[in-house]
């Protein structure tokens, strides 16, 4: 199939694919040169992409997902290793979790002290005073 017929299935861009491409992530399993130097992509390709997919939604970085996509390839992690890098995945996780939750609660704040500013000027500065002192009330 060509690389928009692809980009259309995967709802993915042209320039994501050949990005894919560029960084070896499909390789000559995936995309192969017709005579005319036009890509043709085989079924395995959307099963790579779905793969590629799966892995940046639980955070991959490129480097991970290369990784991974080699260890998926060779098969040379045991299950062990694999089970020790979902963990280590799980965690890194969790560590982002606490510093969103951490951004959202400063941002309430600020949102409060903002509404109260509007409302109850008085009742701003304290709660400002009490922010910074580190008191919850």
């Amino acid at each position: 199939m060509k690389i928009q017929e692809l980009a259309d299935k995967m709802g993915l861009t042209i320039h994501t694919i050949r990005f894919y491409e560029k960084e070896g992530l499909l390789d000559n399993r995936h995309v192969r040169r017709e005579s005319n130097n036009y890509r043709n992509y085989s079924e395995e390709a959307i099963e790579r992409l779905k793969l590629i997919k799966k892995f940046q939604s639980i955070g991959c970085s490129l480097a991970e997902l290369k990784e991974a996509l080699q260890d998926h390839d060779t098969n040379s992690r045991t299950n062990l290793q694999i089970i020790d890098w979902i963990q280590g995945k799980k965690e890194e996780i969790e560590r982002k979790k606490q510093e969103y939750d951490q951004m959202l609660d400063t941002l309430n704040k600020m949102l409060e002290y903002r509404t109260l500013l509007m409302n109850d000027p008085q009742k701003a500065e304290e709660m400002l005073k009490n922010w910074h002192t580190g008191s919850s009330d």
